[in-house]
C-alpha cells in the first residue's frame, strides 16, 4: 500500500475537523487542563461554551440540528453549565436556501428548541437557541434561553434587524433587553447586527449583567472585546464563521474557536470587580498583606484599569470593596459626575 501524500493527509484532516470529528480532540489540547469536578470549582466560576456553524452545510433544517448537536456533545465532555449556538442557524446554509420566515418560525420550545431543551436536561446545563420565534402573527429573530431542566427560561428578541431581515418578515424586538437570573449569575443577550447599536448593551449592563451572549451571522473582531471592556461584563460570541470567542471582562479573549477546532469551552470567574485604578492603588499593598494569593489584583497600566478577582471561596470581593473604600469603576465614575454637576451649580448660582 503507498503512503498517503502530505496534502492528502492534510485533506483528511480538514475534512475531519469541518465535520466535528477531531473537536473534541483540537479542544483537549488547547486546554490547560481538563476541568475541576464540579465540587472543586471557585463559588462563581462558570464554564461556557460556544459553538460556530463552520463547515456545517445540511440538506434541510432537521440536518442541520443533528450537525449542530454533534458538536454540542463533544462540547458536552467539558460540563459547561451553558451552551451559546449562532444565530437562527437551523435555517441557513441549507441544500435548499432558507425558508419563509413565516414558516421557520415557532411559539418556544416548538419542534425546533426541543432537541436543545431535551440535551439541555440530558447535559444539566443551559443552551441559548437561536432561531425564529412568533407571537401573535409577528415574527421576531430570537435568542432562546432553555434552563437545566429543558424548560423554557425566556428569549431575546432581536433590537436592531437589518432591512434585509424586515423585508423578509422580521419585527424590531423591544428596546429594553431583557435579563434572566441562572443560577450561576446574570446573563443578557444581544444578536448580530445589535453590535452597530449601544443601546441594549449599555441598557444590560444597568441591569446588572454579568454575561452577554451575541449569537452573529459574522465573527465581529474586535469590536466583540471592545464590548466587554466598554461595559466591564463577559461577552461571548457564537458565530456562522470560524471564529467564536469568550472574551473575560477586560476584553482580553479567553478562548476561541477556530477552523480547527469549532468549538470552544472554558471556565470565567465571575467573583470580580472592574475598578479605576488611581487613587485606589494605594492601598493595593494592604490587600495583597492581608489576603495573599485569595485576592488577584491586575492592573492595566496604561489604560489606568484595574480587576480584583477572588481566588477563594472564604473571600467575597465586595466584602473586600467595602473593607478597603473601594468604588467599582461605575461608582467612581457615578461620584465624579455628581461632583461635576454640583460645581457647574455653583457656578450657574453665581452668573
Amino acid at each position: 500500500m503507498s503512503k498517503p501524500t502530505q496534502s492528502a493527509t492534510r485533506r483528511a484532516f480538514l475534512g475531519a475537523a469541518s465535520s466535528g470529528a477531531l473537536g473534541f480532540a483540537a479542544s483537549a489540547r488547547s486546554m490547560s487542563a481538563a476541568p475541576r469536578p464540579r465540587e472543586e470549582r471557585l463559588p462563581r466560576e462558570v464554564w461556557i461554551a460556544t459553538v460556530s456553524q463552520d463547515g456545517l452545510r445540511a440538506e434541510n433544517t432537521e440536518q442541520m440540528i443533528e450537525a449542530m448537536l454533534a458538536r454540542m456533545r463533544q462540547a458536552a465532555a467539558y460540563e459547561p453549565d451553558i451552551i451559546c449556538l449562532p444565530e437562527v442557524f437551523p435555517f441557513v446554509n441549507l441544500a435548499g436556501g432558507r425558508p419563509p420566515v413565516s414558516e421557520a418560525a415557532e411559539k418556544p420550545i416548538g419542534k425546533v428548541c426541543r432537541p436543545f431543551a431535551e440535551f439541555a436536561k440530558r447535559h444539566h446545563c443551559y443552551v441559548i437557541c437561536p432561531t425564529y420565534t412568533e407571537e401573535d402573527g409577528v415574527y421576531y429573530n430570537a435568542a432562546v434561553l432553555i434552563g437545566r431542566d429543558g424548560k423554557l427560561v425566556g428569549e431575546y428578541r432581536k433590537m436592531h434587524p437589518t432591512v434585509g431581515e424586515m423585508e423578509a418578515g422580521v419585527s424590531p424586538g423591544p428596546l429594553d433587553p431583557p435579563v434572566f437570573r441562572t443560577d450561576f449569575g446574570v446573563i443578557g443577550c444581544q444578536i448580530c447586527f445589535d453590535i452597530e447599536w449601544d443601546d441594549g448593551w449599555e441598557a444590560l449592563r444597568k441591569a446588572g449583567a454579568e454575561v452577554v451572549f451575541w449569537p452573529s451571522a459574522f465573527t465581529g473582531g474586535y469590536a466583540v472585546n471592545a464590548k466587554a471592556w466598554r461595559h466591564h461584563y463577559c461577552v461571548v460570541s457564537s458565530t456562522r464563521k470560524d471564529r467564536s470567542k469568550i472574551c473575560d471582562i477586560s476584553g482580553e479573549e479567553i478562548a476561541t474557536s477556530g477552523r480547527y477546532q469549532r468549538w470552544a469551552c472554558a471556565p470565567v470567574n465571575l467573583e470580580k470587580a472592574f475598578l479605576h485604578t488611581w487613587p485606589f492603588c494605594l492601598r493595593f499593598h494592604e490587600v495583597q498583606a492581608k489576603y495573599g494569593r485569595d485576592i488577584v489584583i491586575t492592573t492595566f497600566h496604561e489604560e489606568e484599569w484595574s480587576i480584583i478577582e477572588s481566588r477563594s471561596p472564604d473571600v467575597k470581593v465586595a466584602d473586600v470593596l467595602k473593607e478597603f473604600e473601594f468604588e467599582t469603576y461605575e461608582e467612581h465614575i457615578r461620584s465624579a459626575t455628581e461632583a461635576q454637576e454640583k460645581a457647574r451649580a455653583r457656578i450657574l448660582r453665581r452668573s
